[in-house]
């Protein structure tokens, strides 16, 4: 059986992590774990309150670890914007002898806030309602950059196809 690959995304809102996430889905058959759509099946009105979150996430890094463990590849398609999150992530996928490859999907921050906080980008992603400039700069401004000691694949945010996806990772 060959080693399973987690791929951790990382960028503003509206960089294109969803889109890519579904092109590394279509082109790897890795199982896709979309936070935003879990989370709203999981709760019919999402709060995204500290608990919420502390739940879905629990969840979300269980199942990650259920289907590493089992051979699969897994995109986990949510904003991997702290270290610390991204490094528990990482020791989930040593323990199942899982490739990790951190995918920063990178634009400029005008550009994403644009996106981001448009009605059509909360409808492509089930949003319940559109995302607000505070929040945007709330999370856009939480993120942390890559250390030194991780691996990360960049994007062009603006150049998501399939074939530029196809060619950065390797696939």
């Amino acid at each position: 059986m060959s080693r399973p690959t987690l791929y951790l995304m990382l960028g503003y809102p509206g960089a294109g992590k969803t889109t890519t996430a579904k092109l590394i889905h279509e082109l790897t058959g890795a199982v896709h774990l979309w936070a935003d759509k879990i989370r709203n099946e999981r709760y019919h009105n999402p709060t995204h309150s500290h608990q919420e979150n502390i739940e879905l996430y629990d969840h979300l890094n269980e199942l990650a670890a259920e289907l590493l463990a089992t051979g699969q590849s897994v995109v986990f398609d949510t904003g991997f914007n702290f270290y610390k999150d991204r490094e528990h992530l990482r020791e989930i996928a040593t323990r199942h002898r899982a490739f990790v490859k951190l995918i920063w999907v990178k634009v400029g921050k005008t550009l994403a806030k644009k996106r981001a906080t448009h009605s059509e980008h909360a409808e492509r992603n089930t949003y319940p309602k559109v995302m607000s400039e505070d929040q945007f700069e709330r999370i856009a401004n939480d993120i942390e950059s890559p250390g030194a000691d991780e691996q990360v694949i960049e994007l062009d945010g603006t150049q998501i196809t399939r074939n530029y996806v196809k060619l950065r990772l390797g696939l």
